[in-house]
């Protein structure tokens, strides 16, 4: 192995000093996220000697190559949830959780419900979709966001990082050739019990440690304030997030069905894609829980326009983090 010259280990240092610049500039001196991921990528930058010119272009690179996906998800994940909350569906789906699973184990729900969901979407789409159940079960019973979110997070997290078709799980059955039927049997053996602790249990022991603000303009887009009555069924509340899940795991499964290049394999896969799964997945919503419940046309227009306001510092932020990241 060679020898770690001094070079090295001054890029390492400056980036350990750029992490606790970041964290103390957002956490004690209150410095908007989004300017201070910009902040710290330059100073990185220059410390380590890269072209001025060629510094803001790394940092736009960044930010272009994360939002060019996590814009659209956001986008129409948010339109999704804002039809199940106005229609009520999102209300079904938390009423039948809390009485499947009762109050006291509302963890446990979000975590069955986040393995469930997770296994074929991606983290960022199994969350946008579970968004608007998360905050209306918050809403209902009244249990901190800490101690509902947390287990839904572990839950997209274990099937995202161990379980395929995930890229990082679907990479290591390939270079090991190991069984995918018993890489996924393993995978939910190890990761299952891995969710609960790092989902329920650490929520339990952590949620009382933490204090949220009342106000979040998220939640309360997201959330619907029906009475069950006037709820959709709870098929078609499901279907709603589970359409878009079922189009993700056809794609991933395309070559079972057909041979590649094949007609039906590009269909599927074209159908399965994050973006095309979801698109399908509001126009269903539109229709079935928006036109078919009494919306008209100019009110599914407007849900679908004022949903996107909030999410207009979450994406900045996420594309400053793609920023960052593309300088270190």
């Amino acid at each position: 192995m060679p020898p770690i010259d001094s070079h090295s280990y001054f890029l390492l240092g400056a980036t350990l000093i750029s992490v606790i610049g970041l964290i103390v500039l957002v956490a004690v001196v209150k410095l908007n996220p989004v300017i201070t991921l910009l902040l710290t990528a330059l100073a990185l930058a220059v410390a380590a000697g890269m072209p001025m010119t060629a510094v803001i272009h790394s940092f736009e690179a960044g930010v272009g190559g994360v939002l060019g996906h996590i814009a659209i998800v956001v986008a129409l994940g948010t339109m999704l949830g804002k039809m199940m909350a106005e229609s009520g569906a999102s209300d079904r789906i938390a009423f039948t959780l809390i009485r499947a699973y009762g109050e006291k184990n509302v963890p446990w729900a979000m975590l069955t419900i986040a393995l469930i969901v997770g296994l074929p979407a991606f983290f960022e789409v199994g969350f946008v979709l579970l968004a608007p159940v998360l905050f209306t079960v918050v809403r209902r019973t009244r249990v901190s966001l800490v101690l509902a979110g947390l287990p839904m997070v572990a839950g997209l997290s274990i099937t995202q990082g161990l379980v395929p078709p995930h890229p990082a799980a679907m990479l290591a059955v390939t270079l090991f050739h190991a069984d995918v039927g018993r890489t996924i049997l393993f995978a939910l053996l190890a990761g299952v019990p891995a969710a609960a602790i790092a989902g329920p249990l650490y929520a339990k022991l952590i949620a009382p440690r933490i204090t949220l603000t009342d106000e979040n303009p998220m939640a309360d887009q997201l959330t619907g304030r029906g009475e069950e009555r006037e709820m959709p069924g709870f098929g078609l509340s499901i279907l709603a997030i589970v359409l878009p899940v079922l189009l993700m795991l056809a794609g991933s499964f395309a070559d079972v069905f057909s041979a590649q290049g094949a007609r039906l394999n590009n269909t599927l896969r074209f159908l399965g894609n994050d973006d095309m799964a979801l698109l399908i997945g509001v126009l269903f919503s539109f229709v079935t829980l928006g036109v078919m419940r009494g919306f008209s046309r100019a009110t599914v227009l407007r849900f679908s326009t004022e949903c996107l306001a909030p999410t207009a510092a979450i994406t900045l932020l996420i594309g400053a983090g793609g920023g960052f990241g593309r300088v270190l």
